[in-house]
């Protein structure tokens, strides 16, 4: 057989000076391949017949069949045999007549794409053999009865993953005989991180079982002094999931060749969860205004987003850092890369990677929103992928950060990673790829910088400890938070941090020094900003303490702006300003109490209902500046699901989501969605309007699709409230 299969006169291949080949990127284009490939002329009396012949295949591709159990595959919600690299399966094959090994010969084929070759590792023949080694492609016999012979085949555990066409071809004196074309025989190889060989190999039962075959998730959100957290359907075994996967890396023009690859992977999808190159799946929307499309904050899941993408090529709108992610983690743990989802709270969005933050305050110390371009995203959502970094020194594998998320661009495109979390920690940014971006996401200062009317620039405060001060995730097997900030930096202060701050610096992350500013800052006064725990739609209090440590009167000239913020703290607008002077008596505290009304936010409200206090002080006998910002959010309700009667899988039940409005205004445009991963597909439903203090109930009859512990998620969509969740454990009984 040539290195390249042959394909049909009428098929030639556009001749192309450079390659003899065009790109081959699709894993769902197929050429034809011979049933019979003749060796010359075939003889006038030659009969196929009278060779050994295929009658049937079996690939023992069920969920409860061999095959899908000892591959953790038995929860992909797709007909075909679905396996893992590295890792033998096996298939039966019935022949026409009892197999002679002294006088025939057979082997098998599995193809990729329009134009396999052997040596990219789209065709790929298999000879049997008497043994098979670990992680090489290879086939043996391991039963013999009547015309029926049962093969162990093992496959490469560094191979290309992907949909594989199969064949058995028998050799004639005349020529090849293959079989039919069947897709029912089709395979799908996926990464394997049970395989000891396999790049993404993890291992520890409990963290295989959550980071690649869980399919629920949670995502935290909120701010730092306030964590909030709502759960994610990754859906990544649901029906067409997996076709809808590959077809993105065909839509990113991965060549089928790197697939293999866990690095090349996760860069280019990347690149192709966000829509700014090439309409790539999700398109980031956030203004506040979602014409169009699903409000960021409505979608309870990715795989809503997949289908509806794998269906209309176009983008899906919209979405925000927490969608990217949640999306990007269905794609790496459907593709059977260990993965999980990240939110760094207080996220530096440095527009030119300096590890520094600029706000600028005018003569009065008030925040100058012309010349302040940086800003601090509450939090942004990441993921982390398990894999070896082969292109590293060693001592860099293990977690990577890639992130979907367009923010800037990465060698001309809108993506992130994968960047070895390692290397971040130790300041070893000069390691592909885009390591100082992430490193500044997490350790950036913020500076305030007064700007006075000669146009001097005036250091007022650094702010070493706000960026990146809490960095988590799920837990292993429960709904809990860990905190994971210390893989990505060392403790604040101490001399390792000191040490890969430096390194960072040589390897060419930009770092002013405070020398270059004069910065002569205010120690003897602390101020601090608290406020108490708020419910949307009501009043609340916010409360400013001054120190005075000194010996010395002073009065302090104090301004309060409070924000209403985009998570990303970029403002909407400003909804209460309220400036006070405040006498500090030597070695003494004094607090002031100032009252927040509801009917100061809400008609400006955002979906996060997310707010940025600035507070600056003056201190009017020395001229210096204390200043201090937080962000709050507001405590938003949340949905009550309950089921009635019993659940078992196939039988008919029923569900009902509640909702009371607790605003003093009407909800509009109300949408409700409620969906769980192998309970049921989402369902909406729109309400048109909600009065105040009323009570929505919507009952849903569905039949569970698999018995187990399963999670059904909701939200609760409108105009004027949005980020309303809810969700339930449900154990669903068999039948």
């Amino acid at each position: 057989m040539s290195e390249t299969m042959s394909t049909n006169e009428g098929n030639k291949l556009p001749l192309n000076g450079r390659r003899a080949i065009p790109p081959n990127y699709s894993n769902d284009e197929e050429n034809e391949v011979p049933e019979m490939e003749a060796f010359g002329l075939i003889p006038r009396g030659f009969n196929p017949r009278d060779y050994l012949r295929v009658v049937d295949i079996y690939m023992f591709k069920e969920p409860q069949e061999i095959n899908k159990q000892e591959h953790h595959t038995d929860k992909y919600y797709n007909p075909k045999l679905i396996v893992r690299r590295g890792q033998a399966f096996q298939i039966q094959i019935d022949f026409n007549r009892p197999y002679k090994p002294e006088t025939d010969q057979f082997w098998l084929e599995f193809l990729m794409g329009r134009y396999p070759q052997q040596n990219k590792g789209t065709y790929i023949p298999i000879l049997v053999g008497n043994v098979i080694k670990p992680g090489q492609w290879g086939a043996k016999i391991i039963h013999r009865e009547n015309n029926s012979i049962r093969l162990s085949i093992m496959s490469s555990a560094t191979c290309i993953i992907g949909k594989f066409r199969f064949y058995v071809a028998v050799l004639t004196p005349y020529g090849i005989l293959r079989t039919r074309r069947n897709s029912a025989t089709d395979t799908y190889i996926l990464f394997n991180p049970w395989c000891q060989l396999d790049a993404v190999y993890l291992d520890d039962e409990k963290e295989r079982e959550e980071y690649v075959l869980n399919d629920v998730g949670i995502i935290f959100h909120g701010n730092v002094e306030d964590v909030k957290s709502r759960s994610w359907s990754y859906g990544q075994f649901e029906e067409n999931i997996l076709d809808a996967c590959l077809f993105l890396m065909d839509k990113a023009e991965l060549e089928l060749s790197g697939r293999g690859n866990p690095i090349k992977i996760c860069r280019v999808a990347s690149a192709v969860i966000n829509s700014r190159d090439e309409n790539g799946v999700i398109a980031g929307s956030w203004n506040n205004s979602y014409d169009y499309g699903v409000a960021p904050s409505a979608w309870t899941g990715s795989v809503d987003i997949l289908l509806e993408y794998y269906s209309s090529k176009q983008p899906v709108r919209y979405g925000q850092c927490w969608v990217f992610a949640g999306v990007f983690n269905t794609f790496l743990r459907c593709l059977g890369i260990p993965a999980r989802l990240i939110t760094n709270y207080s996220s530096a969005h440095d527009n030119n990677a300096n590890l520094r933050l600029d706000f600028f305050l005018d003569d009065e110390g008030k925040v100058d929103t012309r010349l302040t371009k940086d800003s601090v995203w509450n939090y942004h959502c990441w993921n982390e992928a398990w894999m070896t970094r082969p292109d590293l020194p060693v001592g860099f594998g293990g977690w990577q950060v890639v992130d979907g998320t367009p923010q800037e661009t990465s060698d001309g495109m809108y993506r992130c990673g994968p960047a070895s979390v390692q290397a971040i920690k130790h300041g070893h940014v000069c390691f592909q790829f885009d390591a100082p971006f992430v490193y500044a996401e997490v350790n950036s200062d913020i500076f305030y910088t007064r700007v006075e009317k000669n146009g001097t620039q005036v250091v007022e405060k650094i702010d070493t400890a706000r960026i990146g001060q809490l960095i988590v995730t799920k837990e292993v097997g429960g709904d809990g938070m860990v905190d994971i900030t210390e893989e990505y930096k060392f403790r604040e202060g101490s001399d390792e941090e000191r040490l890969a701050l430096e390194t960072a610096v040589m390897y060419g992350v930009k770092k002013q020094s405070i020398q270059d500013t004069t910065y002569q800052p205010q120690t003897d006064v602390d101020m601090d900003f608290q406020a108490q725990k708020a419910v949307l739609g009501n009043d609340f209090k916010v409360t400013i303490t001054f120190r005075n440590k000194s010996r010395n009167s002073y009065t302090a000239t104090t301004y309060l702006s409070g924000n209403i913020v985009f998570y990303t703290g970029v403002t909407k607008s400003e909804f209460k300003k309220h400036s006070f002077s405040a006498k500090l008596e030597p070695s003494s505290s004094i607090s002031f109490d100032i009252v927040i009304k509801s009917s100061e936010y809400m008609s400006d409200l955002l979906e996060q209902a997310s707010f940025h206090f600035f507070v600056t002080a003056r201190i009017n006998e020395t001229g210096k500046i204390l200043a201090v910002q937080k962000a709050i959010m507001l405590e938003i309700p949340t949905l009550r699901i309950k089921t009635k009667g019993e659940l078992v899988a196939g039988k008919e039940a029923s569900v009902i989501v509640e909702f009371t409005n607790p605003l003093k205004q009407t909800l509009e445009n109300v949408t409700l969605r409620l969906e769980g991963p192998g309970v049921l597909r989402t369902i909406k439903k729109q309400f048109g309007r909600i009065p105040m203090n009323s009570t929505l109930t919507w009952e849903v009859k569905f039949f569970p699709m698999r018995p187990g512990l399963r999670k059904l998620i909701a939200s609760l969509n409108s105009d004027a409230l949005r980020h309303v969740y809810g969700e339930l454990n449900v154990q669903i009984q068999k039948p």
